[in-house]
């Protein structure tokens, strides 16, 4: 058991994240002690999308290839619907979701983020949620999916939309001082 001033987390993400999903966890896991690094798939800065336009500029701080998940202790998987689309198409980005899954290592994705963990086949048995249009697509990957603001299942947290952002960061920090997590691996 380690304190989130001890955490190294890293967040994944492209142009079209929704932006809240993002900066939101980044900066209130940065406020907590936590040091928080954002991978984009070529290190430079992304595009937000903010509701309903583009939203700002998101400085990236290494490319996703570059990332060595062995550094981190936590994974964080922004929505929106452009960002998970693009980031489950990517050998490198999939590499390191695999990665953080087969360690036990914390994994959180909200939003449209827990595609990424479709992706991976790591949502069969699982309890989980996501934003309403994918229920649908964990249901048949073999999630249970839950209306609720966030769930938690072996280290793994999923979260539904941008009004859950208090309740999603509050679990990885309880997730990340509960160390890592013994996790069985999809049926």
């Amino acid at each position: 058991m380690s304190g989130i001033q001890d955490a190294r987390i890293l967040i994944i993400a492209t142009h079209g994240v929704e932006q809240s999903e993002l900066t939101t966890p980044r900066d209130a896991l940065r406020k907590a002690g936590a040091k928080v690094d954002v991978a984009s798939l070529d290190g430079k800065p992304i595009r937000g999308w903010d509701k309903d336009d583009w939203g700002k500029r998101i400085d990236a701080d290494l490319k996703i290839a570059d990332a060595a998940p062995a550094a981190y202790g936590a994974l964080v998987l922004p929505g929106g619907q452009i960002n998970p689309d693009v980031l489950r198409a990517d050998a490198d980005a999939m590499r390191i979701v695999h990665s953080f899954l087969d360690t036990g290592k914390i994994v959180a994705a909200i939003c449209h983020g827990p595609w990424l963990l479709v992706e991976a086949d790591a949502v069969r048995g699982r309890k989980m949620t996501s934003y309403k249009s994918i229920r649908k697509d964990l249901e048949n990957a073999g999630a249970e999916w839950l209306d609720r603001e966030v769930v938690a299942d072996g280290g793994i947290i999923t979260s539904r939309s941008p009004e859950d952002l208090p309740a999603f960061v509050g679990k990885i920090i309880e997730e990340v001082e509960e160390g890592r997590h013994r996790r069985s691996q999809a049926a």
